[in-house]
């Protein structure tokens, strides 16, 4: 199932235009990879959990995986992770969030389901689950061998044109974030990428500036490298 999962009433106002969207989304509307899933596919869910305060606005729950994991490490991600036998993928969003964040799934509703989208890299089939963090929790890292930080990052910082470029290697090309000491990119920074655009939240930026992937996770850590910086089109 896909699409709304509550009235539109009790959707909170920023979100709206999100949840309209998971009416007529699919696929295509967040990735270019084409065809079925692999047969050995797992399915897993993330969870898109969207808060707001006073002071900086909406904002998104993210987290950046422990650099001593054997799969995605050191990546930013949204808390997600496989499915459990017998889950749907709302559960799975939630336990995974609190496993990973510490995040109370008492105070965060789910509000739609994306479509499932095929990860070939980790031979995922990922559900998005879009959520509202309406009775926020403290969030940590709960396991470090796990998850290195947790932070709530302002829609508007990752909208602001001077924290976007885009990454390269190998032939592939995607969207990129440098927010509060956060490097995402990847199928995160991909979601995250349409939602600012289904959302609203988007402004202009320079797509035009694409940087070599590894060149540009070098700079952000602060090692020494020998190519360029980046490269404009």
């Amino acid at each position: 199932m896909t699409g709304p999962l509550v009235p539109p009433h009790e959707t909170p106002e920023f979100l709206q235009p999100l949840v309209k969207a998971s009416e007529a989304a699919d696929p295509a509307t967040f990735t270019r990879v084409t065809g079925p899933p692999s047969a050995a596919a797992r399915p897993a869910s993330v969870l898109m959990l969207f808060g707001e305060t006073a002071e900086a606005g909406p904002d998104v729950l993210l987290l950046r995986r422990a650099d001593t994991l054997g799969s995605h490490a050191g990546q930013v991600a949204f808390p997600g992770g496989g499915a459990d036998d017998g889950e749907d993928a709302v559960t799975t969003a939630l336990r995974e969030a609190e496993e990973e964040t510490g995040v109370a799934p008492a105070g965060v509703r789910p509000l739609a389901v994306f479509p499932e989208l095929y990860v070939p890299v980790s031979r995922f089939v990922v559900t998005p689950v879009l959520a509202h963090w309406h009775r926020p929790s403290p969030v940590r890292p709960v396991d470090p061998a796990e998850t290195a930080a947790v932070a709530r990052v302002p829609l508007a910082e990752l909208a602001d044109p001077a924290n976007r470029f885009q990454v390269e290697k190998r032939g592939w090309r995607g969207p990129a974030f440098s927010v509060r000491g956060l490097f995402v990119w990847g199928f995160t920074g991909g979601l995250l990428s349409v939602l600012l655009d289904l959302g609203g939240w988007a402004t202009e930026w320079d797509r035009h500036d694409v940087r070599d992937l590894d060149v540009a996770l070098a700079e952000h850590e602060g090692r020494a490298v020998a190519p360029p910086g980046r490269a404009k089109e």
